[in-house]
Order: structure tokens, then C-alpha cells, then sequence
């Protein structure tokens, strides 16, 4: 496709796009009578749902429908390529890193950012010191690979050779050999968790931080005078008053776990036994053009994302029931 004809759709889905709004309001504008506000809950309502129509529900079914076809999507085959994904050890070593990740990543970096957020609360350095966690966050996921990428760097020790990865350098300073960590199975998948936890510690913070301000003083200074303090007053008033936080910080950073491709992608392409469900969907679908797999996978993802949505909404719905 060469360059104009990309300016050419560009400018056809603009025009279509003004085309659309144009119509959204003239029917609004002319809308007259007892019904006008539903004519014009309609008219605005339509381009959104169709959107939805042709941006999400038609991909769902097609990948749906996809997944029970070939490599090729050219016959049915049913639910074979589910069935491999549990059977093949290959796939079933992806299986088990996503969970890995899905179990530690959402525990360490909301149980850090809340003692963080906890211990600088109402501190002289607190802006500081939020900030400090905070900034990972403002690092795209591939730049923090990169950064992390360099932390891991491994030179081999020969020649006095300088190591120009952190941890490595403090390796050989305590007297030990540097070590390929990368390649290190299956401590390598702890270390790439490392880099997600380092992002997302700092959102964490963020959001419990402010829950933590918005738990009234008087519950706290009633917990004061009856002697609670310390970590009592953590345990038994603080963490019960930011449970609905607690909630939504686990299932958004589970979500976005799930989800994970670029930190995988960038240190370590899916090899030495790091591959997560992502990036074996990319690698299904793009690398080994095996359409099937790679909608089956992307399935999955789907299947495994729907039950941590729906817990988190009734969670939402019981907290401001409240």
C-alpha cells in the first residue's frame, strides 16, 4: 500500500466520521415534542454503539470463530487448538509463567506501594518521596525493559573485563563470578516480574495514598485513644477503611499482568522459558502465521480478563452500597 493510498483512507474515514456527527446532530437539533430527550439519546447513542458493533464484538466473534479453525483458517477443527494449549508442554510452560506472574505481580506491588503510601504519609519529604516511586510509571513498559535490560547485562570474566550491569558489578566486587541472569531458568521470569513490579509499585501508591487521606480523622483518633497504634492501627482500622482501593489496585494491575508483551518482548523475545500467553499469541499468530493458535490464545486472555472484570464491578457496587 503506498502513501497515498493511506492519505486517501485517512481522508474517507474522516469525512465519513464528520459525515456521521453531522447527522448525530441534525437529528438532535431537530428532535421536537415529549420525546425529545429520547431522540436525542438515541442519535448520540447510535455511533458509540456502532463503533462498539464494529470495533470489539465483531473481532470477539471472528477471533472466536477463528480459533476453531486451522492454522489457516481454512477447516473446522473444533477445539484442538484449545486442547494443545493444555497438553503441549511448550504452551503449558507458557501457562504456568503468566500465572506465576498474575499470582506474584499484583501481591508485591500492591503490598509495596501501601507501605510505601503508609510510611511517607504526612511526612515532611511525602511529595518527594511519592514522586520517586511514582516516576516508573511515567516510563513506557519497553523503556523500562531497557533500562532493566542494562541492570541484568552480563559480560563474561575474562581480562578484567568492566561489567556494565549493576548487579553483575556487585557480584564480582563480593568476590563472586558474573552471572548470565537472563538465561538463568526459571529465576529469569522472577527477574522480568521485577521490572512490571517497579512500574506499577508506584500506582499503587498513588491510589491507596489517597484513599488513606480520605479515612476520617475521627476514626482514627477514636482508634488512638483506645490505645490502638502501630501496626494495630494499620491491621484493624486503616486497611479495613481502604479495602475497596485494595480491590481495585489488585485487579487493575492483574488485568494489565495479563496483558503483559512488551517487557517480555524487549529482554528477552519469549526465550529461556519466559514466554507468557501475549507474546505467544504474537509469536501464533505473526511469526508462525498459525492464525488458529493464535486466536485460541488471545481466548484466553479474554476468558481469563472477564472473571477479574465482573469481581471487581460487584466489589465497586458493594463498597458504594455502603
Amino acid at each position: 500500500m503506498t502513501l497515498l493510498d493511506k492519505l486517501l483512507q485517512l481522508l474517507v474515514a474522516a469525512a465519513v466520521f464528520a459525515a456521521v456527527l453531522g447527522a448525530v446532530l441534525l437529528v438532535a437539533g431537530r428532535a421536537k415534542g415529549r420525546r425529545t430527550d429520547v431522540v436525542a439519546g438515541i442519535a448520540f447513542a447510535t455511533p458509540a454503539l456502532l463503533l462498539l458493533l464494529i470495533g470489539l464484538l465483531y473481532p470477539a466473534a471472528r477471533t472466536a470463530v477463528q480459533s476453531l479453525l486451522d492454522a489457516r483458517s481454512a477447516g473446522f477443527i473444533g477445539l484442538d487448538n484449545y486442547v494443545r494449549i493444555f497438553t503441549q508442554p511448550d504452551l503449558l510452560l507458557v501457562l504456568r509463567n503468566t500465572v506465576l506472574w498474575v499470582v506474584l505481580t499484583p501481591i508485591l506491588a500492591t503490598a509495596i506501594g501501601l507501605i510505601y503510601a503508609v510510611l511517607v504519609d504526612r511526612t515532611r519529604f511525602e511529595s518527594f518521596a511519592k514522586a520517586l516511586i511514582f516516576l516508573p510509571m511515567a516510563i513506557s513498559f519497553v523503556g523500562a525493559s531497557i533500562i532493566w535490560k542494562f541492570v541484568y547485562e552480563y559480560r563474561p570474566n575474562q581480562q578484567n573485563i568492566q561489567q556494565t550491569g549493576l548487579v553483575n558489578q556487585f557480584l564480582v566486587w563480593l568476590g563472586f563470578e558474573p552471572v548470565n541472569l537472563i538465561l538463568q531458568q526459571p529465576w529469569n521470569n522472577l527477574l522480568l516480574i521485577v521490572v512490571m513490579i517497579w512500574i506499577q509499585a508506584g500506582f499503587a501508591m498513588t491510589v491507596l495514598s489517597a484513599a488513606i487521606k480520605a479515612i476520617p480523622s475521627d476514626i482514627v483518633e477514636a482508634a488512638r485513644l483506645d490505645g490502638v497504634g502501630g501496626v494495630r492501627l494499620f491491621w484493624y482500622i486503616t486497611l479495613p477503611s481502604i479495602r475497596p482501593a485494595v480491590v481495585v489496585v489488585v485487579t487493575a494491575i492483574s488485568i494489565a499482568v495479563l496483558k503483559v508483551f512488551d517487557i517480555v518482548r524487549t529482554m528477552t523475545g519469549g526465550q529461556f522459558g519466559t514466554s507468557v500467553v501475549a507474546n505467544e499469541f504474537y509469536v501464533q499468530s505473526f511469526r508462525l502465521s498459525d492464525l488458529g493458535m493464535g486466536s485460541a490464545l488471545a481466548m484466553l486472555l479474554f476468558l481469563l480478563v472477564v472473571p477479574i472484570v465482573i469481581y471487581n464491578v460487584r466489589q465497586m457496587r458493594k463498597a458504594n452500597a455502603r
